[in-house]
């Protein structure tokens, strides 16, 4: 099986995800252990999968506290030979890393500028005289603290184990519940069991009042539960937007199939992004 490409550095978050996508798949039984691909950009991901260097690609769509990944929409809205062939749903268990022998021996914390703001209580609460600094992504946080021992990272556990880094608390975030839901892209989705769920994106004919009812309309009257619904800019006219919608079912399946087969003259753009199984949350920090 070719590589799963991420956002590195190795230890990120969504190496973490890869190797959890490359668990549920099972690549071990499809083609030897999988391998890994690490990628400067989020477009790199991406295009390292159209170039076939990597079978899948893992792009972050959403957090629970920071919202949209608006680039992931953007490359996925722009991408025709692609598909969102599956996700995982990650939860973001930050630990604070160090080889310092005492808390009072830490004279920095480094961490992705996210993860900084998402533990500032327990910064202000238990290192209160330390440096902070913002760096590109808590795995190169975590590789600077295993060379110097009067720094701490702000990372992952998996990212403690990847760098042979104590622990020295775990779990402190402000928001416990904290979680990164990751898209996989690729060209064809593996048979994992449902339920499923389908990613779609649509515009409305003309921006007038109502507009965005008439669409959602048909999934209510067909018992179809919307899990999400995201707008963006068309970037073509100011108040235009597009809507990025998570829905439960196949696209290829009654009842969502006549769904989308009615929209279809009633839409400006309706673009299915893919249908695959739901990650039904049996992931775990690990």
């Amino acid at each position: 099986m070719k590589a799963i490409a991420y956002l590195g550095p190795p230890g990120t978050f969504s190496h973490e995800a890869a190797v959890t996508w490359a668990r549920r798949v099972d690549c071990s039984r499809q083609a030897g252990a999988a391998t890994f691909l690490a990628c400067l950009s989020l477009p790199e991901v991406l295009a390292a999968v159209q170039k076939r260097q990597a079978g899948a690609g893992i792009l972050p769509v959403e957090n629970s506290i920071e919202g949209a990944v608006n680039l992931t929409l953007d490359l996925i809205l722009e991408e025709e030979g692609l598909k969102v062939i599956g996700e995982v749903v990650l939860p973001i268990c930050h630990c604070l890393l160090s080889q310092a022998k005492e808390m009072t021996a830490i004279r920095e914390v480094w961490s992705h500028p996210q993860a900084l703001a998402q533990c500032r209580h327990y910064l202000a609460t238990n290192l209160p005289g330390a440096k902070v600094k913002a760096v590109a992504s808590t795995a190169e946080a975590a590789r600077e603290a295993s060379r110097r021992p009067e720094l701490a990272a702000i990372a992952s556990a998996f990212a403690a184990r990847l760098y042979q880094l104590p622990i020295l608390a775990t779990g402190i975030q402000d928001y416990p519940d904290n979680k990164t839901r990751f898209w996989v892209l690729g060209r064809e989705a593996p048979p994992l069991p449902g339920p499923y769920k389908t990613s779609l994106v649509v515009a409305a004919l003309a921006n007038r009042p109502g507009s965005l009812y008439a669409i959602l309309k048909d999934f209510a009257e067909a018992g179809i539960n919307l899990t999400r619904i995201e707008s963006r800019p068309t970037k073509k006219e100011l108040g235009e937007y597009l809507f990025f919608i998570d829905c439960e079912g196949e696209a290829s399946a009654p009842p969502l199939k006549e769904v989308l087969a009615g929209l279809k003259a009633r839409t400006g753009l309706l673009k299915i992004l893919g249908s695959y199984s739901r990650d039904r949350g049996e992931t775990t920090c690990y």
